[in-house]
């Protein structure tokens, strides 16, 4: 299996950029795919994860109504729109097998496992 990420780049608050994240060997129709960031000094931290079998799309609070999840099917490919970036989104991103854990009340949990990709540097400066 290998996830390749790319799309990254440097951009001014407000505005977007779109990653993508091919995926060999692994197929996204029958699985969770994911994004994740670190930041320096912090912890790896999901961002959003998309369950192939049924299209659900799930988000950390922070990112909810500014990015978007989604995949090409024809192309095997996920991709992460991130519109209205602030500074506080600088990360390296990373695009991984996702793993949701779900409570009955809706709250859940994103984790990456098995397979992850190489980072793209995305940093929202002025």
């Amino acid at each position: 299996v290998q996830l390749q990420a790319s799309g990254g780049g440097l951009v001014q608050p407000g505005g977007s950029l779109n990653l993508s994240c091919t995926a060999s060997g692994l197929d996204l129709d029958y699985n969770v795919i994911g994004w994740f960031r670190e930041a320096p000094g912090k912890e790896r931290e999901a961002v959003s994860c998309l369950n192939g079998r049924i299209d659900k799309p799930y988000y950390q609070e922070g990112v909810k109504g500014r990015f978007i999840i989604s995949r090409d099917k024809t192309k095997n490919t996920a991709y992460l729109q991130m519109n209205n970036l602030q500074p506080e989104d600088s990360a390296l991103y990373y695009c991984a097998k996702c793993r949701i854990l779900t409570h009955v009340d809706g709250y859940y949990i994103l984790l990456g496992e098995d397979y992850w990709s190489e980072g793209t540097q995305v940093t929202v400066s002025s």
